[in-house]
């Protein structure tokens, strides 16, 4: 038997799987125009478990948002540690490290960045360092993404693996490279207080002080009992997820489950009436609406590839392209395919669904485990967002006033580390 299929038989591969040396020709089925809008609705049910577990989730953040309770912490932490900025550096860009490698935080980085901006500038920083806080936190955790749903668990579930398999590689990613950049921020951060001439964007100092230096009640919230116990059980409901899917055997069906509850919950915490409830929760929803559509978009394109028969010959011919290649080689080709499909497709989750099903069976024949694939995806595309303008760092930089080229400035030293430590890592998961 074909350790292939031993995979498959074990429950370590749960999807149809190509078996090396039983590629053969058929007939044609070219797909017509009816197959071609056909494809996007038959995406929408092969995706429903995915785009089911994506809305929920979106309709839990939508209530915690809705309570104030991320604000309320936030603003907490800021008054504890101010004359502190340096531990306030810290505990912020963990907060929103977490927030990345948990849930994808992202659009949530916009909306904290006008409390911390005002704090950094009065501590005589620059708007860069809070915009780095902030924004590299969330990025760094989404690069060691650990039980993101939006990345890991979609990328997995493409690739017909459990997600939890390649988990202690994304582990030791998101420890070295919180490190990495925290330490870099930090660094930059005592430059520009010891001598603001240095900052990159010191040529707008008078115009970022104008700006951004206005009374703001918002810094002035107090973190209540109540926004405490919300914030609790809003990690409780990840922490219950990651217990129930590695020992309960929990899947899609059982993990939207919890979310679902967390979020009913929360909102009965907090005393939300029935009205504000539904509406925070679509509210929520709607703002990964559009992730949605993507993931059906991706996945309605498999389906019209699988149909048409082009799914097999495509990777029949990518096969005999890699049977050769080294195994080092191959993992580091993946990740900067992944690195450069993520400028192109902004969506962590459209671009999973779209990739991995042709990617994944390609570890088969060179004799790797998936695992290697989705953790190449996770690098490359979280990787790239450092710098893509097709993300949210566009809309980041905005709000901060920082033009586009001097992030470069300051990224691009720290982009080259994390790129070797991404493939440092997935070449040494090879051999340990």
């Amino acid at each position: 038997m074909h350790r292939w299929i031993k995979n498959f038989t074990d429950g370590k591969i749960f999807k149809p799987i190509a078996v090396p040396n039983t590629y053969h020709t058929l007939d044609n089925k070219p797909q017509g125009v009816i197959d071609f809008f056909q494809s996007f609705i038959k995406g929408f049910y092969s995706a429903i478990e995915v785009i089911l577990l994506v809305l929920v989730i979106g309709g839990l953040i939508g209530i915690v948002n809705a309570t104030g309770a991320f604000n309320k912490g936030l603003a907490a932490l800021s008054h504890v540690l101010k004359g502190r900025e340096p531990l306030l550096i810290i505990f912020a860009f963990l907060f929103t490290c977490a927030g990345g490698t948990t849930f994808g935080m992202a659009e949530e980085v916009i909306a904290f960045l006008p409390i911390f901006i005002p704090i950094f500038l009065v501590a005589g920083y620059d708007v860069l360092v809070p915009l780095a806080t902030l924004y590299l936190g969330a990025a760094t955790g989404t690069l060691g993404s650990t039980i993101n749903p939006f990345s890991v668990i979609i990328a997995s579930n493409s690739a017909g693996i459990n997600w939890t398999v390649g988990m202690n590689s994304r582990i030791v990613m998101l420890i070295l490279a919180s490190v990495i950049v925290l330490f870099y921020i930090l660094r930059y951060a005592k430059r520009i207080k010891a001598d603001p001439t240095q900052s990159l964007v010191y040529f707008a100092k008078q115009d970022h002080l104008t700006h951004f230096l206005k009374p703001s009640d918002s810094l002035v919230e107090k973190l209540d009992r109540k926004s405490s116990i919300i914030l609790t059980l809003f990690v409780g409901t990840f922490s219950a997820m990651v217990y129930g899917v590695i020992n309960l055997n929990w899947w899609f069906v059982e993990m939207t489950t919890i979310f679902f509850s967390g979020a009913l919950f929360i909102a009965i915490v907090a005393g939300m009436p029935e009205r504000k409830i539904v509406n925070s929760f679509i509210s929520g929803a709607q703002d990964l609406l559009s992730v949605a559509i993507i993931i059906a978009m991706a996945r309605g394109i498999t389906v019209l590839m699988e149909d048409g028969l082009i799914s097999d010959t495509i990777l029949y011919h990518a096969s005999l392209l890699v049977s050769g290649m080294p195994e080092w080689l191959f993992v580091n080709v993946m990740l900067l395919v992944n690195l450069g499909l993520g400028v192109i497709i902004s969506s962590s989750s459209g671009l999973a669904v779209l990739t991995m099903p042709i990617f994944a069976p390609l570890a088969d024949s060179v004799g790797i485990g998936r695992e290697l694939i989705v953790n190449g995806y996770v690098f490359g595309f979280h990787l790239v967002q450092f710098i893509s303008p097709t993300g949210l760092l566009l809309a980041s930089l905005t709000l901060a006033k920082v033009p586009f080229n001097a992030w470069l400035k300051f990224i691009f030293p720290l982009l080259v580390m994390l790129l070797i430590l991404s493939s440092a890592i997935i070449t040494s998961s090879l051999y340990f």
